[in-house]
This record gives C-alpha cells, structure tokens and sequence, in this order.
C-alpha cells in the first residue's frame, strides 16, 4: 500500500474525488491544509511523514508555488513540480513559453506602464482583451472596446497597484464559436476533453456557469495538447484551446492544478483515478 499526500488550501469536489480514488485503489491518504502546516529550514522529509508523493492543489498560485518549493527542498517528489506551477501559473510566462516551441496561440502584446500599454493600445486598434497575468476562473478577464474602457481599468489598477498590476497583457479577440476546448494531459497524454460553452459572455469558464460538453479530441488537437504539456514540463495538466476561424486550433492557456469535476461528469475514463495512478508511478521512477 502506498501512501499520498493531497495538499489543498479549499477543499473542492476534485480533491474530494482525488481522494475517493486513492482509497478504492487500496492507498492511503493524508489531506493536507496548506494554510497550517508549518516548515523550517531544518525540517527533514520523515518529519512531515507525507507518504509517497504528492498531489499540491492550492487554489492560491503564491501559496501553492511555495509549498512546493518548500517540498522540493526536503527532496518529497510533488505534483506539478516547482517550474511548472511557476509557469502556467503566469499567463505572460506562459504564452511566451507556447510561442518559442512554435506552439499556435493568440497574439499578444506585453507592456510594463499604464501608458505604454493605452499607447500600444491606440496603435494596434480596438478590441483588444486584457488578462491580469497572475489569476483564474476568468477574474479581470475584459474586452477592451473603447479607450474609456482602457481608461478605466487603468484607473483601478492605479488604485490597486499590485506588483502584477503593472504587467499589461492584452490579447487579440480571436474570432471562434461561443466556446472553447478543455483537454486534460497526464505525462504528456491527453486523457479526456471537453467543450466549454458560453453562458452569454465571451468567458467559457465553468466556474462563471459554462456548460461542459464532452469533446472527441482529434489527431489536431492530440497532438497540439502533447506539444503544450511537453513545453511546460510535463505533469497533470488543462490545456485550453480555441477554434479561430482564420488560424485553427489555436492554445490560449495551460493550468497547472487543473480543476476537472465538470469534464469528470463527461469524460469516458476516469480522471482522478489515473492522476492518483500517474502520481505513483511519478514516485516510483
């Protein structure tokens, strides 16, 4: 019997399910809420007796980034490891990563000021959508259709003026059905995929009440999701696409703990009992 540690900082319905999985398998598993569990420099990997592997799935990008650093360095193999989070957990890292491995995505423009960014703004033309380069669930997600919108957002990131609020990412519309594709990818393979439909709005997420609709993935989009995992690092991932009417397939996004109870209630295998599957094997090598 094995034993896995699944690391959360808000128990949802996946890590319910992850856990669910690992008991009918015959392994054991330790929950583990990241908002108390403490580490220091001279804590050793027998002290925090966290089994095999483990599975970090912290809503927070920063909280569940360092916990794995943390991990890391008691040598504990952690799912995703510490480059990947760090990665997919930046959309600018991210889309640059897609873009040198040749990977089709979405043009984007990158600009470091308020004012660089309404001037590249004004000279590449309206719309433009603006994404905050740290987040999820489609938050800060806008279409930027006029310059009193721009003006705006720029006035609430003033406000604000976070760290990450100076980082202006915008992104061309890309022309497409009200939807979008989620392909989940356990080392490198895609194992379920799935169609997100718009409720009204241009976001496709689920969590804002998108209907999941299970997607038969074909050779375009296999091959397209075992690039973007590859370019990453590899892992548990979501990979999201898109159909532009112009390019293709085109990938907008990776996730890095990917959240999966809607594809879960369509997919044809089951997603949770291969990541607790994967996890082991990961371990073992």
């Amino acid at each position: 019997m094995s034993k896995i540690s699944i690391v959360f900082d808000r128990l949802r319905t996946e890590e319910k399910m992850l856990q669910k999985e690992a008991a009918e398998l015959g392994h054991s598993t330790e929950m583990l809420d990241a908002k108390i569990t403490q580490i220091n420099t001279d804590t050793k990997k027998e002290d925090l007796d966290l089994g095999d592997v483990v599975l970090e799935r912290c809503v927070s990008y920063f909280r569940g980034l360092h916990f794995t650093s943390a991990l890391e360095f008691l040598d504990i193999p952690v799912l995703n490891k510490f480059d990947v989070a760090s990665i997919c957990g930046n959309k600018m890292f991210m889309t640059l990563l897609l873009k040198k491995n040749n990977i089709p995505t979405p043009k984007t423009y990158f600009s470091f000021s308020s004012e660089s960014a309404s001037e590249n703004l004004e000279n590449v033309g309206y719309p433009l959508v603006i994404k905050p380069v740290i987040g999820s669930w489609g938050r800060g997600v806008m279409a930027i259709k006029d310059k009193d919108t721009m003006d705006g957002i720029v006035e609430v990131r003033e406000i604000t003026d976070s760290p990450h609020d100076r980082i202006y990412y915008l992104q061309e519309v890309v022309k497409r059905p009200p939807r979008d594709i989620r392909i989940i990818t356990i080392g490198d393979q895609p194992i379920a995929g799935m169609y997100r439909k718009s409720s009204g709005g241009f976001k496709t997420n689920i969590a804002l009440g998108a209907d999941p609709e299970i997607c038969e993935i074909t050779k375009e989009m296999e091959e397209m999701a075992i690039k973007a995992s590859k370019a990453m690092g590899g892992g548990i991932l979501g990979i999201d696409m898109m159909e532009d009417e112009e390019k293709g397939i085109v990938v907008h996004e990776v996730n890095n703990t990917v959240e999966f109870k809607g594809l879960a209630k369509v997919a044809k295998r089951n997603i949770p009992r291969e990541m607790i599957e994967f996890a082991l094997d990961y371990a073992r090598k």
